[in-house]
């Protein structure tokens, strides 16, 4: 515990440090220190403060995402920077999304992910990285993350150049939304049945679980 609370804290202090450099901010600047919600006239020690990701790395062995974006925390609005932290199961996905707005800079805390992303010119890009290990996700570019260890969970941090790093799921966009059978089957040279049984397969999951980031 204590060891991943020290990477957690380096991680922390690099993106404090290399910010200016990653983050071609999507967010638009700001002309005040920091942006009060509406209906509040006062800032106290609170407002800066996000304390709900307590708890997470207590340990376990189950998937779990949570995000720290503006949504969660009031005070990031303005500041064009957000995070979220991920728990894969031993053997688990994060399924391809892309972050529309936003770079990610990942950094592995504990386990084995391996991860991917892929360009404009459809090539991927892969890594398997360890404890330690860092990778950036340019922005708007279709990437994952993967466990491959059958044993042990894995967890990570993310950092993101925008307060609302919104995520667009590739499955959920093609097979959850309301794009007719016949597109999807045209488009992956299948069949009508087999897009209904993919369809039928992810909203199972979706009901059983949340969509990790």
């Amino acid at each position: 515990m204590a060891m991943l609370l020290a990477k957690l804290v380096f991680f922390f202090i690099f993106v404090t440090q290399t910010f200016t450099g990653l983050v071609q901010a999507s967010d638009p600047d700001i002309l005040f220190d920091y942006i009060l919600p509406t209906n509040t006239t006062v800032a106290d020690g609170n407002f800066f403060t996000h304390t709900k990701l307590r708890g997470f790395f207590d340990g376990g062995t189950d998937s779990k995402a949570m995000a720290a974006s503006m949504a969660e925390f009031p005070a990031l609005n303005g500041q064009s920077v957000s995070l979220s932290v991920l728990r894969l199961a031993p053997g688990a996905v994060s399924a391809p999304h892309t972050r529309p707005h936003s770079t990610g800079l990942f950094f592995v805390l504990e386990g084995l992910v391996e991860v991917g992303f892929v360009d404009t010119t459809n090539k991927l890009y892969t890594q398997s990285l360890q404890t330690g290990d860092m990778f950036i996700f340019p922005k708007g570019l279709v990437h994952y993350q993967y466990n491959p260890d059958s044993k042990n969970p894995a967890t990570a941090v993310a950092a993101f150049g925008s307060a609302s790093a919104t995520t667009v799921s590739v499955p959920a966009s093609l097979f959850g939304g309301t794009v007719d059978d016949v597109v999807l089957a045209k488009t992956f040279k299948t069949n009508v049945a087999t897009i209904r049984k993919i369809k039928s397969g992810l909203q199972g999951k979706a009901a059983g679980a949340r969509r990790l980031h």
